[in-house]
């Protein structure tokens, strides 16, 4: 059996399936490939083997490319562009990325809660006390605070989503299982 590959855009949200998938207490039949970068791609499709399956989660903002992508690398007829035909290909979009999905998921009391298990939570106050945090809201500081130290931004999604009850995992994440599974039993 051939196992698929799914390309995300990078090891966060590489961490973030692995953590959706132990979760949801699935054995994942596949390889999941960071890409270092959603520019990579196209790339990637032109080297790869066609006898492998492939599925990928994406930022919406990043559609556009995706899309270019697809076609390039024969996943995606010229004429289909909509996102369901996307999905049918087997790529599944973040309405912004995989930090805000799973910050909407959660709720910031639970990503809060977390925080506070990875010792940050008197980090993210200080954060949240800065004159420009002031003004928004605590799921906007929670998704800034995410990316602003090194190294954060990369558990900070698998953390989270390893906090949810499976029911909770958000939609896109849901979506790369389900579909790995579909294609493992094909």
């Amino acid at each position: 059996m051939v196992l698929p590959v799914v390309l995300v855009e990078g090891e966060s949200d590489r961490l973030a399936l692995l953590a959706a998938a132990d979760v949801r207490r699935e054995d994942l039949r596949a390889e999941v490939v960071s890409l270092g970068g959603i520019t990579n791609l196209r790339s990637w499709l032109e080297r790869r083997d066609p006898a492998v399956p492939v599925l990928g989660l994406y930022d919406a903002a990043e559609r556009r490319y995706v899309v270019g992508a697809l076609r390039a690398g024969g996943l995606l007829p010229a004429e289909e562009a909509d996102p369901d035909a996307v999905r049918r290909a087997g790529f599944f979009g973040c309405e912004r990325d995989l930090e805000d999905e799973v910050i909407r998921a959660a709720g910031p009391d639970l990503v809060l809660q977390t925080l506070a298990d990875r010792g940050e939570l008197a980090l993210f106050r200080v954060f949240q006390g800065q004159p420009a945090q002031r003004v928004r809201s605590v799921e906007a500081q929670l998704h800034r605070f995410a990316g602003t130290a090194s190294g954060r931004k990369t558990r900070f999604a698998a953390d989270v989503v390893a906090a949810l009850p499976a029911d909770r995992i958000p939609e896109p994440l849901t979506a790369v299982l389900d579909a790995v599974t579909t294609v493992a039993r094909a």
